[in-house]
């Protein structure tokens, strides 16, 4: 080529360079670093735990108040626990595990009255699927029956034995009150020996004071969650107590022979709905992962159902 032609060729401009788009950086990257809220460990502290009321376990069939399981069912139903990650324990160590800030796969196991078929048909079952459970038993009744229904069958109570064999298994025991007495209609002395008497005669008979009551009849008021905490009790289970719920009246869901995996769920699912969330009071720290509940000007006799709950229909398990 010429150099005469090349002379003549334009001067063409040189490709600028493409600007380069800012891209901002991620919400994540631009906030400053910051300890987990502590509002969520708060809420989940204050999600009504899910304790499960059993009561019987056996193949009777007699049983106008639905507190009969029979061994199949019970077995079908911590069976159904088991294949969804969540393990049957005693309420002390649901309790002890929400308190660290876990128990999210704890689901809280609680026989009352304390029936002898506990440690003959029950404790097996719970052996087979790893579970533990909290026995409410009546140290006044050591070896009688269930004299206080009107109905059904005599059904034998445990003895000072069968507790301690229950306790040497692993079972947290409790107090049902002395006699099985409704504390709501109780004068002041038999309060004290329906708590704290009881308590006593517990400690004799399994070397350990118990830390958790149950209310008979799922009944309670104000002054019968005060009676049972003046006692000592770390902790107490009623069924739906309404504006007391709190530590010392935890809602628990009854179970009975009728539960199928599918009620099961629903009664899972809906809990959390139906109940009440624990107080958290000022002052008590986020360590108790439960609050206290009383409410004195507010006494209130709670029966065992809510009205609107269709799987826990009324007229049964408040034994």
């Amino acid at each position: 080529m010429s150099s005469e032609f090349r002379t003549r060729l334009p001067s063409l401009p040189l490709p600028l360079p493409k600007p380069q788009r800012s891209v901002p950086a991620p919400a994540t990257a631009r906030a400053p670093v910051t300890a987990p809220s502590t509002a969520t460990a708060s809420s989940q502290r204050r999600r009504p735990p899910w304790v499960l009321m059993y009561h019987s376990v056996s193949s009777c069939t007699d049983d106008p108040y639905r507190i009969t399981v029979s061994p199949y069912r019970l077995d079908r139903q911590l069976r159904w626990l088991r294949d969804r990650g969540l393990s049957g324990v005693s309420v002390g160590e649901l309790l002890r595990a929400r308190a660290a800030g876990g128990g999210a796969g704890l689901v809280g196991l609680t026989f009352d009255d304390g029936y002898t078929d506990f440690v003959e048909t029950a404790l097996p079952l719970l052996r087979r699927h790893g579970c533990t459970a909290t026995v409410f038993v009546l140290p006044g009744r050591l070896g009688g029956d269930n004299a206080w229904d009107e109905l059904g069958p005599r059904k034998p109570l445990l003895t000072a034995d069968g507790i301690r064999e229950a306790a040497s298994e692993g079972m947290e025991i409790g107090s049902h009150g002395l006699l099985h007495t409704d504390l709501t209609t109780a004068d002041d002395a038999t309060l004290e020996r329906e708590t704290r008497h009881s308590r006593t005669l517990l400690a004799d008979i399994t070397g350990t004071a118990p830390d958790g009551f149950c209310y008979p009849y799922g009944t309670v008021d104000a002054r019968a969650v005060e009676g049972v905490r003046a006692a000592g009790y770390g902790y107490a289970c009623a069924i739906d107590p309404g504006p007391l719920t709190g530590v010392h009246a935890l809602p628990r869901v009854h179970v009975d022979a009728s539960d199928t995996s599918v009620r099961m769920f629903l009664k899972r699912a809906l809990h959390p709905l139906r109940r009440k969330p624990l107080p958290e009071t000022p002052g008590q720290g986020p360590s108790d992962g439960t609050g206290r509940p009383i409410a004195p000007e507010a006494p209130q006799d709670v029966t065992r159902n809510s009205p609107e709950d269709s799987t826990e229909s009324a007229g049964g398990g408040n034994r």
